[in-house]
């Protein structure tokens, strides 16, 4: 079974606008290691005008066949507090050519590895999204946004929480027809940088991929005549060169 936590980037708002945002969130995986509660997350703006970007989270669920669900965070009891991953502050005002940043927090228990959808959507302010601008600064900032046509996108990361007792065990089967990478820890492995090349023709490859091997699971690829195989296997903060060579 190969299993790959896949990113989809959203497109949320078709807008009139000639100055519009443009906004970045650099990398699309973040890992909060084993010893850490939070998290620094930064979002770039390289537009010609201010992002009023709104976060949400959803908490990924993997079930036994593979396949999995997105969830709302769950609160404790009659508490008010999230189990899970919150973001402080959870709307920023990002000014053009700017950044700022978001702090990403865990609360709850970490017996086993969490994985989390975190969405930045940026929006045109209402009242209702508590961006603690008064409504003629609203006004001039719809005016302004007035001509043309923009789409302002929103995207996604998957964010991945280790656990406290972080642990790593990769095992490997190299046989004369498949390479099987095989994940006995207790938290994901990355497969950074996966280039399958023709030993005969340098330029022969197929497109670059990245693959995450979750706890339990394993990744198996055929090792076709005439191919050369490599990448970067990720354990934490240990980076290993791997290089397979077909039949």
């Amino acid at each position: 079974m190969k299993l790959v936590i896949t990113l989809l980037g959203l497109c949320l708002y078709s807008l009139g606008a000639m100055a519009s945002p443009n906004i970045n969130i650099g990398s699309v995986f973040d890992y909060m290691d084993a010893g850490h509660s939070s998290y620094l997350k930064r979002v770039y703006n390289g537009g010609s005008s201010t992002a009023f970007v709104r976060i949400s989270i959803l908490e990924i669920v993997y079930k036994p066949d593979g396949t999995h669900e997105e969830v709302p965070l769950n609160s404790k009891g009659n508490s008010p507090t999230r189990d899970g991953l919150i973001a402080s502050p959870a709307r920023l005002i990002v000014p053009a050519k700017g950044n700022q940043g978001t702090r990403l927090l865990f609360k709850g228990t970490r017996d086993k590895e969490r994985y989390y959808r975190v969405r930045f959507v940026p929006v045109v302010p209402e009242k209702e999204d508590q961006f603690a601008i008064s409504e003629g600064e609203v006004s001039e900032y719809k005016k302004s946004l007035s001509a043309g046509v923009n789409v302002m996108a929103g995207y996604g990361t998957i964010f991945i929480v280790r656990p406290s007792n972080a642990r790593f065990d990769t095992r490997i089967e190299d046989t004369p027809l498949q390479y099987t990478l095989r994940n006995n820890g207790n938290t994901v492995v990355v497969l950074e940088a996966f280039k399958d090349c023709s030993l005969k023709d340098a330029q022969d490859c197929k497109p670059v991929t990245l693959h995450h091997v979750l706890p339990g699971r394993f990744m198996t690829f055929t090792k076709e005549a005439d191919r050369h195989y490599r990448f970067n296997l990720i354990e934490g903060h240990v980076k290993k060169n791997i290089e397979v060579k077909g039949r």
